[in-house]
This record gives C-alpha cells, sequence and structure tokens, in this order.
C-alpha cells in the first residue's frame, strides 16, 4: 500500500517534503486539501490539521506511522535512498541554518507578507528583519553554488521555498535588492526539472 501525504500545493513545507519524496523515489499518493475545509481523514489521523502529514501502513502488521512535521518527512526519504548524498553535506551547518529558516526568517516573513495583521511595525520594518537571514545565504553563496557546497543539499531543498514565498511580496524590490548570489540560486532551483514536478496540478 502506497504512503499518503496529504499537502497544500502552495505551503513551503509541503514543497520540501514533496521534493525529497520525489527525489527519492518514493511513490505516494498525494491528497491535495483545502485549508478551509480540512478532511476528516487527515484530523484523524494529526489532530493539528497542518501539512504536510505522511501516513505510512507497514505491510505485515498493518500498523500506521504517521509523520507530521515536514523535516521528518524529508529525513525519512532520504534514510530511504539518498543517491546524491543530500545529507552527507556539512550537517552541523545544514542544522543551524534549517533551524533559523524555520524560526526567526519564517516568523519575519509572515509579518512582512501578512503586514497589515502586524500594525505593530511597517512592511519594511519586517522585510529588514527577514534580510539578516537572506545576508546570511548571500554570504554561503559567495562561496559555493549551493549553500553547504556546488551540489545541492537538503538544507538547500528544506530552505528555498521560503525564499521564494519571501520574494513575491514584493517582486520588483527583490530583483534590485543587493542579494544577486541569492537570486540565482532561488532561479536555479525554481526552474530545477524537481521543483516543476512537484508543482504540477
Amino acid at each position: 500500500m502506497r504512503p499518503v501525504l496529504y499537502s497544500y500545493r502552495r505551503c513551503p513545507y509541503a514543497m520540501r517534503a514533496r521534493m525529497a519524496l520525489k527525489y527519492a523515489g518514493i511513490v505516494v499518493d498525494v491528497h491535495e486539501i483545502t485549508l478551509s475545509a480540512k478532511p476528516s481523514e487527515l484530523l484523524a489521523v494529526s489532530p493539528k490539521g497542518t501539512v504536510p502529514v505522511l501516513v505510512l501502513q507497514d505491510q505485515v502488521t498493518s500498523k500506521q506511522q504517521v509523520l507530521e512535521q515536514s523535516l521528518d518527512i524529508m529525513h525519512w526519504a532520504l534514510q530511504q535512498q539518498d543517491v546524491d548524498g543530500w545529507l552527507t553535506a556539512d550537517k552541523q551547518l545544514a542544522q543551524q541554518l534549517i533551524a533559523e529558516n524555520d524560526t526567526s526568517f519564517k516568523q519575519a516573513l509572515d509579518k512582512y507578507k501578512y503586514a497589515i495583521r502586524f500594525p505593530e511595525q511597517s512592511s519594511s520594518t519586517y522585510r529588514a528583519q527577514a534580510e539578516v537571514f537572506l545576508y546570511k545565504l548571500e554570504c554561503q553563496l559567495s562561496q559555493s553554488t549551493f549553500l553547504l557546497s556546488d551540489q545541492v543539499s537538503l538544507a538547500d531543498i528544506a530552505i528555498f521555498p521560503f525564499v521564494r514565498q519571501f520574494s513575491g511580496v514584493d517582486s520588483h524590490w527583490f530583483e534590485q535588492a543587493g542579494y544577486p548570489k541569492v537570486r540565482a540560486w532561488l532561479n536555479t532551483l525554481v526552474a530545477s526539472a524537481l521543483f516543476v514536478s512537484v508543482m504540477q496540478k
């Protein structure tokens, strides 16, 4: 029985999970959800109701294993197959960058994107908070094509969907901003066959 992946096409967490599964050659049944009407079967296996959620069925015992975090799904997929060594790059740096992406950068990104909901400060202030991380990425990418080396790694795939979201808030500003390496890196990953394949409707 195929694993079932509950996903939402435009969610960056779901994007990175789908990419890892596809890269690892794992065929899943993707159940695209509607955020305003989450299916009861999703809530039954994962009451928190956020995506992605991967449901694995043990063929022998028929017991279910439920992975509710995108990074857990990515690691599980790469443990099945990792032909290009996504997990072999600098693990400590990867962990640090992903942690910063998922905390301070994501918080600033949400406030920048939905600034009208956070009137305490201006949109440009929230953008400047997010730029702290962008500058760090720019420095990393000044040393290699991708974040950890000249090869794609877990860090690239885990982080770029959020930078993609950031770039879309004010695309004109982003195109002019002082992050040419980040732009080139982002464009490469967005144009990749892997990303294009998981974004098909």
